[in-house]
């Protein structure tokens, strides 16, 4: 398996059972796919550093796994039809 780190950043106006719910989604996608998180850290509300669909800030989260290829696919693609995600970024680690 290799390692992985990824950023998303959810809508500030989430409630914070929102949060919980979102960010274990995402974990579960990773988990259902044979991968493993390692660390999740939860930065909290930050301003962006530019407005994104009208929002000046967001709550951001680093988490760091490790998946094979096909895993980090499809969270891409639960991250892009995610409505309460504003950005994301996945990169593999050394």
């Amino acid at each position: 398996m290799r390692r992985y780190e990824t950023m998303f950043i959810l809508r500030p106006g989430l409630e914070q059972e929102a949060l919980d719910a979102a960010v274990e989604r995402f974990k579960g996608v990773l988990e259902e796919q044979g991968g493993t998180v390692e660390r999740i850290d939860r930065w909290g509300k930050r301003r962006l550093a530019y407005e994104i669909a009208k929002e000046k800030e967001g709550y951001y989260v680093v988490m760091d796994f490790q998946a094979e290829p096909p895993a980090v696919k499809e969270l891409d693609r639960v991250f892009k039809l995610s409505g309460n995600v504003l950005r994301h970024l996945i990169i593999l680690r050394d």
